[in-house]
Parts: C-alpha cells; sequence; structure tokens
C-alpha cells in the first residue's frame, strides 16, 4: 500500500504510513460553536481502517468527538498527558498520554510527541494540558504533524531526515495571535526542520460566521503567502498545497 497524506481541512489529515492509518486532529463538522466550515464535510468514509488516533491538543478545533462518532471506541489514541479522562469519559479505553520527548507505537508507526508553543487546554478554565506536534516514522516515510504551534527553536532538532512537514498558516480571521504559524513563520520552520516537503494545514475549512461572505480570500490567502514565502526563505523545500479532500502520495 502506498503511503499517503490525505487533508481534510482545518488540521484534520488522514495519515496512511506503512500500511497503517492515523487520523490526525478531527475535525470534520459543518458547523460548531461561532465558526462554520465552507467547504464540504469529508465522507464518513475517512474513519473506516483508521488504526489510532492522533490528537495535538484540545481546542474544539482540533478535537471534536462528533466527528469521531463513527470511530470504533477501541482505537488507540495518543494525545497529551492530562487528557486520558476527558477521552475515557468518551468511551475511548486505549489512550496513551504523552509528554514532549516520549514515544508510543502504533502498527508500524512510530510516534514521538515533540514540543508545541500553544496553549492546548479544553476550555480556557480547564486544566493545564500541553499541546504537542508528532514526529512519525514509518518504514518508508518520515512525517512531522505541527497541530498548532509558535516557532520555537527546538525545530531545527527534527533536522535532518523529515520527507513531510505539516504546518498550520491561518486562523478564524485576517491575524493570528500568539502561539500560531502565519505563513512566513511556517516558511521560517520550513527552514528549520528542511523537510522534502511541506503541506500547509489549518486554513480553508472554517471561519467565524460571516466572515466568509465578507472576505473570502481569508479562505485562499494563507497557503498562497506560504509558497511566497518559502521562495525566499525555504527555497530547497517544495511546498504542496492541497485543498481540503485533496491527497498526496508520498513516493520513496
Amino acid at each position: 500500500m502506498a503511503d499517503r497524506i490525505t487533508f481534510l481541512g482545518r488540521s484534520a489529515a488522514r495519515l496512511e504510513l506503512g500500511g497503517t492509518t492515523l487520523l490526525g486532529d478531527p475535525v470534520l463538522r459543518r458547523r460548531f460553536l461561532h465558526v462554520a466550515r465552507a467547504v464540504p464535510v469529508p465522507a464518513a468514509e475517512v474513519l473506516e481502517g483508521v488504526d489510532g488516533l492522533l490528537v495535538s491538543h484540545l481546542h474544539m478545533d482540533h478535537l471534536d468527538f462528533p466527528s469521531i462518532r463513527g470511530l470504533d471506541r477501541e482505537t488507540p489514541v495518543l494525545a497529551p498527558a492530562g487528557s486520558e479522562r476527558l477521552f475515557r469519559r468518551k468511551g475511548f479505553h486505549n489512550v496513551t498520554g504523552l509528554a514532549a520527548g516520549d514515544s508510543a507505537g502504533v502498527g508500524a508507526v512510530e510516534v514521538r510527541a515533540t514540543p508545541a508553543i500553544h496553549d492546548g487546554r479544553r476550555w480556557r478554565l480547564g486544566p493545564p494540558v500541553e499541546a504537542l506536534g508528532f514526529d512519525l516514522r514509518a518504514p518508508r516515510a518520515r512525517v512531522y504533524f505541527a497541530g498548532d504551534t509558535d516557532l520555537f527553536d527546538g525545530m531545527a532538532e527534527l533536522a535532518p531526515g523529515v520527507d513531510v512537514a505539516l504546518l498550520p498558516v491561518g486562523g478564524w480571521g485576517p491575524k493570528v495571535g500568539p502561539g500560531h504559524l502565519d505563513p512566513e513563520g511556517a516558511a521560517r520552520a520550513a527552514a528549520m526542520i528542511q523537510p522534502r516537503i511541506v503541506v500547509p494545514i489549518h486554513w480553508g475549512t472554517y471561519l467565524r460566521v460571516g466572515l466568509a461572505r465578507r472576505y473570502p480570500q481569508l479562505l485562499t490567502r494563507p497557503p498562497r503567502e506560504l509558497v511566497a514565502q518559502a521562495e525566499e526563505l525555504a527555497p530547497d523545500v517544495e511546498v504542496e498545497v492541497l485543498e481540503p479532500g485533496e491527497s498526496l502520495a508520498l513516493s520513496a
């Protein structure tokens, strides 16, 4: 089976690596809270054959339990340490809490938790939970799934050897706040990590209600800006822009 990455919108991704299928940061609904989805909802089949669930942090745009209602509750879950009780309340029993530097295996993939500069708690008043990234090492490919983070010096420690880096580039509106990468920040991260390919995530899917009509460019501009910034800051890195629902097949 060929290795494949499918961008499902926002930060959600289906990662098929070495015959193991992982689902990252699942948010697949049409609308939640004050935001609406501007692209079609993924087909239910994206939950089929999932061998493990990766959750970088507990914000509702990275973990939406209604989106994974059809997932087998025995599916292994890798999530930040301190979040185990939340998952178990929702019926998931095979939960491994990770801190940065920890590792766990799912099928053919070794999952190494990496730091992330982001407030990862579920609610503003919820218990502190660290956000994570994931360094995924499969037999034929290595993928860095950043989740949500700001730039930090430790990104350089991922080099060399990353084949694909999934890096966030956008937010809910015209600007991103602290704890996030914008297109320039993602290009600087690419220069530090030096992957073969960058796939932009955290864009093109959800906006605050009403913004899509007034500012439709917010749904398309971030990855184009990343391409321009990467040409200057990380010229040896290829940027592969996937529209929500599109896939990238990884060659050996």
